[in-house]
């Protein structure tokens, strides 16, 4: 991210919207806004492999979930905010994660400009791709501030979004959807 940049946007967006960028509360806006931007998107670039990649053996074949990982993204259509929470369930295949890796991995893919359906596939593929589980069945159910601050104004209103990959059998989904009722 070029801050520099960044600064120079909303210092124009603000002109162009008729403030004053001397007044007292929008004197250092414009580097606060660079400084929240490459937070909020400070997953561009990275990958899961670092939180995905140290992993421990396990025999057991059984349903392995992480529900309600609350996360937050910016939304690529309107540079709003959404936010919500992610269950992952997968499948190992010999080896497991410890648990709080799939929480960095949410963190990591939702800190870019995204869509609820690509963040969701996203989270199910780097699974696939690092920790090699014989299935990865993902659930995402988010608030999108473009539909309840402005446009529809639809508040509480969520999306849901659901991702498989790998061999996850239907009746083990049945399993993880009955136990987020």
């Amino acid at each position: 991210m070029d801050r520099e940049k960044v600064i120079k946007a909303v210092e124009d967006l603000l002109c162009a919207l008729g403030e004053d960028l001397n007044s007292g509360g929008l004197k250092d806006t414009p580097r606060r806004v660079a400084d929240a931007y490459a937070e909020l998107l400070s997953g561009e670039g990275k990958t899961a492999e670092e939180h995905l990649s140290r992993t421990f053996c396990s025999t057991s074949g059984e349903l392995v979930i992480e529900r309600d990982i609350d996360f937050s993204s910016t939304c690529e259509h309107h540079l709003m905010p959404f936010f919500g929470k992610m269950t992952i369930a997968y499948i190992p295949d010999g080896r497991v994660v410890g648990i709080s890796k799939l929480a960095r991995t949410v963190e990591v893919i939702s800190k870019r400009l995204q869509i609820q359906e690509r963040l969701t596939n996203d989270v199910a593929a780097e699974i696939m791709r690092y920790l090699k589980p014989k299935g990865v069945f993902v659930v995402c159910e988010a608030e999108h501030t473009c539909m309840t601050c402005r446009g529809v104004r639809k508040y509480g209103s969520k999306t849901v979004t659901y991702a498989a990959a790998g061999d996850f059998p239907n009746d083990k989904k049945a399993e993880v959807l009955q136990l987020l009722k």
